[in-house]
């Protein structure tokens, strides 16, 4: 059995975390490694948070895996990079203390469980800083064979969008759609890629492990006993009793109140909508302190009325759409306002900064404008290329077209003009997309001389809203090196760790390459993992030979 039922569930455990995306199952993994008992509880019906429906590439620079593979890279040049990415948010000692463990963690990951990873030639988001590279740092999961496990399957949450490729692979489209016997075959014998490969070999890790895992199994309160222990409430009536406990239990972006309390705008979630703040509150209920709480994982979003996961609305990054040639993405006023080539999360920024006219975001309301060569040539939302979908808007002009979409007309008129002019000479005089190699990775190499330039001209010409979207928040419980959470006066607090999406960013709201969001969360995780095996180890060191002098008798069981 992959998961165990709520009724079999041990009552009296070492280490208890709560949320199994990545960051749960690698705190749980190398917790265990200690000989922990260790439960993971789940409050969905299936394992894999964010992680599971994501892409679940890693950002991890100076890794061995880069420099095993030719990319070049060093330790000086990533702490370079994070000051310049992170613009210094970072102290000194944070950022050496993520780049080390980052190469540990990517160490551990690789050579002692079931993850298999490898490095992208992905350059990081801003080229232009020192100690940027042009690959390396990102790392893909290799595709996980789920179907010969009996019971994964079923326990996975699968992910919401993304086809069955690798990263890789994906970025070897070229803006095309994928081979379809190729996504019939893995979809037919039980492969995952992406972030469900992440998260089914950690999964696996973690049971290979002993490690107990439970669906349905939501943390409604958290408590120290008298013997300061920890006492979990499930909200079901169960309670269990834990010397250590980890809350790796996601964000709050599906949480409309704390979204309304924390984010400075509107968001479009596409994450595990799960994730709705309860670790969060937990930890705050015990004195736990928060940072960073306005920054979130930004990403354009495009929302179809087929896109539900969970029962819920969700949608699909739109950075490709946004990106490739033959689009533009423009405002209320007609006008484009971002280079659409930037990177997702700083194309996020822009969206929802104030424009000075309508004091209002500037990507509310924002539209993805194309004409039928871009239809015919790459998949929009996952449509079908040369199809138009029913929840396109389509007109015969690009006026009768602004006026559909409710824009300024003689604005948007003139925006197309402009960008045809500056797309037929292979330079975006207004801001620049095409001009560097992060902004060509996503284009189309066919295209030149700008492989993310084309011009509007073959009509009709068709419209679709584009969102400010959230891969999850990244603000949350304050953490140490340890990952322990800290209050308000920076204590840690006793045997209480954090780690993913629940707790705050690594990077303090920068985005400094592709993988990011799950570089800050598996690295926590295992640097808490690590602190926790490391604590039993040696407090079972010292038990036994105080047992030993006592009665000569060993103690075997790791206790906290």
């Amino acid at each position: 059995m992959i998961t165990t039922d709520l009724d079999h569930l041990p009552t009296d455990v070492d280490v208890a975390v709560i949320g199994s995306g990545a960051a749960g199952l690698t705190a749980a993994t190398r917790a265990a490694d200690a000989h922990a008992r260790v439960v993971v509880l789940e409050k969905a019906a299936q394992l894999g948070g964010t992680t599971a429906v994501g892409g679940g590439v890693i950002w991890a620079p100076a890794n061995p895996l880069a420099a095993d593979a030719g990319f070049a890279d060093s330790r000086q040049e990533a702490l370079d990079y994070l000051n310049a990415a992170t613009e210094g948010a970072l102290t000194e000692a944070e950022a050496q203390w993520f780049v080390d463990s980052a190469s540990a963690a990517v160490d551990y990951l690789t050579r002692e469980t079931r993850v298999s990873l490898t490095p992208l030639a992905r350059p990081d988001y801003r080229l232009e800083f020192p100690g940027a590279t042009q690959g390396g740092r990102s790392l893909d999961n290799s595709a996980f064979d789920v179907g010969s496990i009996p019971g994964l399957a079923e326990a996975l949450r699968p992910s919401s969008y993304f086809p069955l490729l690798t990263m890789a692979e994906r970025d070897d489209l070229n803006g095309a759609a994928a081979d379809p016997e190729l996504l019939k075959t893995r979809t037919e014998t039980g492969v995952r890629t992406m972030g469900g490969a992440l998260a089914a070999s950690l999964l696996m890790s973690a049971i290979d492990r002993g490690v107990k895992v439970a669906v349905n199994a939501a943390v409604g309160s958290l408590d120290r006993t008298d013997d300061c222990r920890w006492q979990l409430r499930l909200r079901e009536g169960r309670t269990l009793l834990a010397d250590t406990v980890v809350i790796a239990s996601g964000g709050f972006e599906w949480n409309p109140r704390l979204q309304a309390s924390f984010l400075p705008h509107r968001i479009t979630p596409i994450s595990a909508p799960s994730n709705e703040g309860d670790g969060l509150e937990l930890g705050l209920r015990l004195g736990g302190a928060v940072s960073d709480m306005t920054t979130f994982w930004g990403v354009p979003v495009i929302t179809t009325p087929d896109q539900i996961y969970d029962g819920k609305q969700s949608g699909r990054m739109g950075n490709v759409e946004m990106t490739l040639p033959g689009s533009i993405t423009v405002g209320a006023d007609g006008k484009r306002f971002v280079n659409e080539a930037l990177n997702y999360h700083d194309v996020s920024r822009v969206f929802g900064a104030t424009d000075a006219a309508r004091l209002a975001p500037k990507g509310d309301p924002a539209w993805l404008v194309f004409d039928r060569q871009y239809l015919n040539s790459y998949p929009v939302a996952g449509s079908t290329p040369g199809s138009p979908a029913d929840w396109m808007i389509e007109a015969e002009t690009i006026e009768a077209l602004a006026e559909a979409i409710g824009v300024d007309p003689v604005g948007l008129i003139d925006q197309v003009a402009k960008f045809n002019a500056d797309a037929e000479s292979g330079v975006d005089t207004e801001f620049g997309r095409g001009n560097s190699p992060e902004d060509r990775f996503l284009g189309d190499s066919s295209v030149t001389p700008n492989p993310c330039l084309r011009p509007l001209t073959v009509g009709p010409f068709y419209a679709v809203p584009v969102h400010c979207g959230a891969l999850g928040t990244s603000g949350g419980l304050s953490a140490d090196e340890h990952g322990r959470v800290v209050d308000f006066s920076g204590a840690p607090i006793d045997g209480l760790y954090t780690a993913g999406n629940v707790s705050a960013s690594v990077f303090h709201g920068a985005y400094p390459g592709g993988g990011a969001t799950l570089g800050s969360a598996v690295v926590r995780a295992f640097v808490a993992g690590r602190h926790i095996a490391g604590r039993g180890i040696a407090d079972d060191e010292q038990a036994q030979e105080e047992d030993h002098a006592r009665s000569g008798e060993h103690v075997h069981s790791i206790r906290r």
